[in-house]
């Protein structure tokens, strides 16, 4: 299929760097929100970026001015859905919530639209009966930040047609992404389900006062090799969404296992989300 337009389904720090990426690579795109508050975040967001790439040489003005113009940021549901030929769902990851958004969206799009949903957990099996035609719905799983980071996991669930992986696999060929093909639906997919095992355990180092959070994260980086540590990555992926993962396995499994760490629940509590809010595991 000929993709054209394409919506992001969601503004926040994920949706709205998928959008600025899908639009520099040549797509008309509508990135929507029903927060005007986030809108016009995403839209200050992106203006700022591309100024800055300009004065940095990264990027001419006319081009930077030529993508700007690919780019509608909007609250309108209708001018987000109608004709879209490609949406990225990038709503909170939880499945109640995926529902709603896209079966509103499922309204007013044309049949043939894809269902991209960019949940860093959730399989699309659970939430795809909320669209006509849930051959068309799967997982494509950006990375934060989405604007560098290449790898992209396209999830072959075993309610989605061939020739909706295939589409979604050249779609993100054609945004300049590595598309990593996953099989079966598993529960984190591949990359964050190696990265929660290791989260996990740096909290739990943690929370029972084995070793600081610096001291976690230097002896990660130095003995493994790794640029960032658990902990710092966390707080630049956002601690709401890692308590938030956590608290859908709980409600989906009633295991008291499944709940988050206490450290997550407490910078969770207090509204210290990494460095977003400018405070997490480490102060910004």
């Amino acid at each position: 299929m000929e993709i054209k337009k394409v919506a992001v389904l969601g503004s926040g720090l994920m949706g709205r760097q998928i959008a600025m990426q899908v639009a520099i690579h040549g797509y008309d795109v509508v990135c929507y929100d029903i927060s005007k508050e986030s809108i016009d975040n995403a839209e200050a967001y992106a203006k700022k970026w591309f100024v800055g790439r300009v004065d940095k040489g990264k990027m001419s003005k006319e081009d930077a001015d030529a993508i700007q113009k690919r780019l509608v940021f909007a609250t309108d549901l209708n001018s987000a859905a109608t004709d879209a030929d490609f949406v990225i769902e990038a709503v909170s990851d939880i499945v109640a919530v995926k529902k709603k958004a896209l079966a509103a969206f499922d309204a007013l799009t044309p049949r043939h639209c894809i269902y991209a949903s960019n949940s860093s957990y959730i399989v699309s099996s659970r939430f795809a009966d909320a669209v006509k035609d849930p051959s068309k719905v799967l997982n494509v799983h950006f990375f934060n930040p989405a604007l560098v980071m290449k790898v992209v996991e396209i999830v072959r669930g075993p309610h989605v047609s061939a020739d909706t992986f295939d589409a979604a696999f050249e779609f993100i060929k054609s945004i300049g992404k590595n598309p990593v093909k996953i099989e079966k639906e598993i529960y984190g997919f591949v990359v964050n389900r190696i990265f929660s095992a290791l989260t996990r355990e740096a909290c739990f180092l943690y929370d029972m006062g084995i070793a600081s959070v610096e001291d976690i994260d230097n002896a990660v980086k130095g003995a493994l090799g790794h640029s960032m540590g658990p902990l710092e990555t966390l707080d630049m992926t956002g601690i709401d969404l890692e308590y938030n993962v956590y608290m859908e396995k709980f409600r989906s499994s009633g295991d008291k296992a499944d709940l988050p760490a206490a450290c997550l629940t407490e910078h969770y509590a207090k509204g210290e989300y990494g460095r977003k809010t400018k405070k997490g595991f480490y102060a910004y």
